[in-house]
């Protein structure tokens, strides 16, 4: 019951919001008592907790499973990319916003260890990308590493990227090609430049 509970909890917190989701919303949901979700979660700041170390557990799996695949770097990126929209939805609601205004500790605890996942992540895609001859030899990894996890955030702050705007699908695919157009060689242009081609057919 107790994983069930966390999966529509997560499933509902990522559709409306941290904060606009309440025990009441979940146990109506669930078809299930209050007091049943209390049996398994203190309160609802636990509830939140639980929700975004099993949503961070599951992106870095299959961040992890894509990495051992040992794709060409660029592939790699886009790869990534895709799996995680996949599982973060829409994000209509602005989940992010809401966790980083009502549950702070959340929040910086789940960006440390997303910077962490995403370093390690990125710097071997980076050094990877450099041996194929693909990204440029000159390259700082671990400038080029932060300043992309920076990015990626970044472009998730409504105030900055509003949704009508920016629709979250296009700001990704822009973002990546930014990012990628820095680093390549004329050799990872002609990769870069397929894989877009594709994308748009």
């Amino acid at each position: 019951m107790k994983e069930k509970i966390l999966d529509k909890a997560t499933d509902l917190f990522l559709t409306l919001g941290f904060k606009s989701v309440t025990m009441d919303d979940l146990a109506h949901e669930m078809g299930i008592s209050k007091k049943t979700i209390y049996t398994h979660f203190e309160n609802k700041t636990k509830l939140v907790e639980a929700s975004t170390i099993a949503l961070f557990d599951a992106i870095s799996t299959g961040i992890d499973e894509i990495c051992s695949l040992q794709k060409n770097p660029i592939e790699e990126l886009y790869e990534i990319k895709k799996f995680a929209m996949r599982h973060l939805k829409d994000e209509k609601a602005s989940p992010q916003y809401q966790l980083q205004k009502y549950y702070p500790r959340i929040h910086n605890s789940l960006r440390m260890k997303q910077f962490d996942l995403m370093q390690n992540c990125v710097v071997d895609n980076v050094k990877r990308g450099i041996d194929m001859g693909i990204y440029r030899p000159s390259l700082n990894i671990d400038f080029i590493s932060r300043i992309y996890f920076t990015g990626v955030t970044s472009i998730k702050d409504h105030t900055l990227f509003p949704e009508d705007q920016f629709p979250k699908t296009q700001l990704m695919d822009d973002y990546l090609e930014y990012h990628l157009r820095g680093i390549i060689t004329p050799e990872g242009r002609k990769i870069l430049n397929e894989i877009i081609h594709s994308n748009n057919e």
